[in-house]
């Protein structure tokens, strides 16, 4: 098929939306596909479209419609559609009402959506392929990773305010990976730097730099109030990086709902009490790298690509 992907993130664009679809778009080719990614809609032949973020795209979502009403249509949803835009944007809820299927990056996403759309709903794990980097973590140090841009939804500081309450004795040190998408969040990450010695901010790095930072971590901190399927999470899972995470639907439907290494959002002084135990006891630290050993084969490219497969083959035998 000839499919169009739409994304509001424009090209070179680092944030999640852009690296989400230029992945797909390589999944989908490997398939066998033809894929155009764009901006928008503008009345490109295509067999089929894909959409991300519902509210964003909505209005190549709704000329796509008028113009092909009955070929196939896949609204894809974002951490910030799920638990806001569809639930106040009358334009969100139109895109989910005329999709074929809407895709989501975790299991617990179907509980936002109307019941009448829960049949509708195709889970995709966003994979990460086998790495093999070399790990040198320093001796003496707890080395903890941030991944994520400095965005209000990610409580970007929230890891450094709590490394802030950690013993004298501590040795756990924080190293954040992400742009900062105002100045007053760079100024933020500048002045967070000046005053705790246990935070460094590195900006944004390339992929493969980020990896291999996270790969010499011991720990993975993911302190979002809202996500739709952190690829973080996936890609700590495959570099052999235990995770801690705010317990939000969008890492319990990635890592479990008895997962251990859970604290309330925006709890500091837990999160604080959580990064001493990974510290002080190695038992519990070996526990959640266990727990996160089991998770790899949702994030196997194999399945990602298997799920792709198995809904465009669905598609078109239903069009």
């Amino acid at each position: 098929m000839k499919i169009c992907m739409v994304t509001p993130a424009p090209r070179g664009s680092r944030k999640g939306n852009r690296i989400t679809a230029v992945r797909w778009g390589r999944i989908l080719a490997g398939l066998g596909h033809r894929v155009v990614i764009a901006e928008r809609f503008e009345g490109q032949r295509c067999d089929v479209l894909i959409a991300l973020h519902a509210l964003r795209s909505a209005d190549s979502i709704r000329r796509y419609r008028e113009t092909r009403p009955d070929a196939p249509l896949i609204v894809t949803l974002t951490g910030t559609d799920l638990y806001g835009d569809i639930h106040t944007s009358a334009e969100a809820r139109h895109s989910l009402e005329v999709a074929d299927r809407i895709v989501v990056l975790h299991r617990l996403a179907y509980l936002e959506l109307p019941p009448h759309l829960h049949a509708r709903v195709w889970v995709v794990y966003q994979s990460v392929p086998d790495l093999v980097l070399p790990v040198s973590r320093r001796k003496g140090w707890f080395d903890v990773c941030v991944m994520g841009h400095l965005r209000e939804v990610k409580d970007p500081f929230r890891t450094a305010l709590a490394a802030r309450l950690l013993p004298p004795e501590s040795h756990v040190q924080i190293w954040h990976l992400g742009s900062a998408l105002s100045e007053d969040m760079a100024q933020s990450a500048r002045r967070e730097m000046a005053e705790n010695p246990r935070y460094r901010w590195l900006g944004e790095r390339s992929h493969g730099k980020a990896m291999r930072l996270l790969a010499r971590c011991r720990l993975l901190s993911l302190t979002s109030v809202l996500e739709g399927g952190a690829n973080a999470v996936s890609e700590a899972i495959a570099v052999g990086v235990p995770v801690i995470a705010s317990r939000i639907a969008g890492s319990m439907g990635l890592l479990g709902e008895d997962y251990p290494g859970y604290f309330p959002v925006g709890d500091t002084p837990a999160l604080a009490q959580l990064l001493g135990r990974c510290e002080r006891e190695p038992t519990f630290l070996d526990e959640l790298t266990a727990r996160c050993r089991e998770l790899r084969r949702l994030f196997e490219p194999g399945l990602e690509r298997e799920r792709w497969q198995e809904l465009l083959r669905e598609l078109g035998e239903s069009h």
